[in-house]
């Protein structure tokens, strides 16, 4: 069983890990205290469940026994209301780890954009610290010199630094980021690594019927979901695991559609191509991807992300002059013909984009509650001397590209793991 917090009944296992601190962490890598198996970076074959904690006690008396009833008979209503309250993964972290029964709760709210805290920022630039020289253009690195540090934008003195198993002996290359895990790939072998823990977990190995790269992969749903698939894309075919199978099962492409971000959305799987065509990936009764028609209201696409934002489905996009550019957003309107509707402003919302549209995008209310600002969309900064890792853009305000280079902004080294913003696995639910 876990610590625990004498003061405030919090079971510190799952908050301890982050690192509380001055603005400036340290530069070694930090050691969390002693925690589950589940927080210490390891390689499995499976996912494991987590270890059912039960609500603790303060003592061995009658009356802690009651008041530890008291924390576990806390109506669901309730709870849901303290956790549309949260401002901060810290926060959930909080709540969650109070006791078995809340966990389960939360775990069964509604999706995961409903809540009102910002994801965690995914500082990538430590993956290279152990490259040689002459090794920045390479597409493969090994595993083992994966690092990585989290921070906390409503917590911006809390960071965590992670890295995979030190003794994988794989040189991979970047696929994507979904529900709180890196997607890896090295040859026939997936990796999906948990952002958080450092935890790795190993698909059985596959064969396509061609040599072509596999580029991109994404989970349909968190990996606690019986519904859990993992897909992958390359240029002539798309791949599916199914959680717990022993297979794959391949489905055809058409080649010059090579697919650069999908999104959940309202029970569908939307894909965006490399020709700026909508999709929908069909997972039954038979794997399949088919074009939806949509026009757009406004001027040509030139790098767009999806963005699922409460209830709507946004593309958020680049509009460029010569020294300068911004940010626009439409909103999908499926009513016939289908289309693209411009919106000017995101009202109580922010949005969390990455370079790499492989990687997740996030959409935040009310923001100022932890110190964001609404209609703004936080990006990575291409700047080594900003003070935070990440910069917020008003929509449609105008950025000076001296500040903020096109070339970054595209991310055309796309083979290279870019920094990104992610939800952690455990904000998804557990398996019970």
């Amino acid at each position: 069983m876990g610590k625990r917090d004498a003061a405030e009944g919090v079971d510190t296992d799952l908050v301890a890990p982050f690192w509380l601190g001055s603005q400036e962490p340290p530069e070694t890598e930090l050691s969390p205290p002693p925690a589950p198996a589940a927080l210490v970076p390891r390689e499995v074959a499976i996912t494991e469940k987590p270890s059912k904690k039960i609500c603790h006690s303060f003592g061995s008396n009658d009356s802690d026994s009651s008041g530890r009833q008291v924390w576990a008979d806390v109506t669901d209503s309730l709870l849901h209301l303290i956790v549309v309250l949260l401002s901060s993964f810290h926060d959930f972290l909080a709540v969650t780890s109070t006791c078995r029964s809340w966990r389960a709760t939360v775990s069964s709210f509604l999706p995961i954009y409903h809540f009102s805290f910002p994801p965690l920022f995914v500082n990538t630039d430590l993956h290279n610290a152990h490259r040689h020289i002459g090794d920045d253009d390479t597409s493969d690195y090994p595993l083992s010199n994966t690092q990585w540090q989290l921070h906390d934008p409503a917590k911006t003195n809390l960071s965590l630094r992670r890295s995979a198993l030190r003794q994988t002996p794989y040189h991979v290359r970047y696929l994507g980021c979904s529900y709180g895990y890196f997607i890896f790939y090295s040859f026939e072998q997936c990796f999906l690594v948990d952002v958080y823990t450092g935890t790795i977990m190993k698909p059985p190995k596959f064969r396509h019927s061609d040599n072509s790269e596999i580029y991109y992969g994404i989970l349909t749903a968190p990996l606690s979901s019986p519904s859990s698939y993992l897909l992958l894309f390359s240029r002539n075919s798309m791949f599916q695991w199914q959680l717990g199978a022993n297979s794959w099962t391949e489905h055809p492409l058409i080649a010059e559609r090579r697919i650069h971000q999908i999104v959940p959305f309202k029970g569908k799987m939307f894909a965006m191509d490399s020709l700026q065509k909508l999709n929908i990936i069909s997972l039954a009764p038979q794997l399949g991807m088919s074009e939806i028609p949509v026009v757009v209201c406004g001027q040509d696409m030139v790098k767009p992300w999806l963005v699922v934002c409460g209830d709507m489905l946004l593309m958020v996009d680049l509009c460029i002059r010569v020294h300068e550019f911004c940010f626009q957003a439409y909103r999908l309107d499926l009513t016939e013909p289908a289309k693209w509707m411009k919106l000017d402003k995101l009202e109580n919302w922010a949005l969390f984009i990455s370079m790499d549209t492989r990687s997740s995008t996030f959409s935040c209310k009310n923001p100022e509650r932890w110190g964001g600002k609404s209609n703004c969309i936080y990006v990575p900064s291409g700047s080594k001397n900003s003070d935070k890792p990440w910069i917020e853009v008003e929509l449609g305000q105008f950025v000076p590209t001296s500040s903020h280079p096109i070339t970054y902004i595209f991310g055309w080294k796309r083979k290279q793991l870019e920094s990104f913003w992610v939800l952690p696995s455990l904000v998804y639910g557990v398996s019970e």
